[in-house]
């Protein structure tokens, strides 16, 4: 069943960013199966907390396993370095039913 994750983000040198991790990651996903819905910045939260001006990216995949498969892999574990200090993440996996 298709899982997708969702994942908030602070970015602190979004040239940095784009030149760098979302390069690198595009990559893996699409690799893995995953493909991006969403790649949006300036969420506005209607209820609860998150830092104002958040990003959001979702992204669809053919299950939850799929999701992990990609998260553990040594080549995104590599990319991940490429944020370290430039963005702060809270990343989320949802499955469908």
């Amino acid at each position: 069943m298709p899982a997708y994750m969702i994942v908030y983000a602070s970015v602190k040198d979004r040239e940095k960013f784009l030149q760098g991790y979302a390069k690198a990651a595009s990559a893996l996903v699409e690799q893995h199966g995953g493909k991006y819905l969403i790649r949006a910045q300036g969420a506005e939260v209607l209820e609860g907390h998150l830092p104002p001006g958040m990003s959001v990216v979702i992204s669809e995949w053919p299950d939850k396993q799929a999701i992990k498969n990609f998260w553990d892999s040594p080549e995104y574990r590599e990319a991940k370095k490429l944020r370290e200090g430039i963005a702060d993440c809270i990343v989320t996996i949802v499955e469908t039913a």
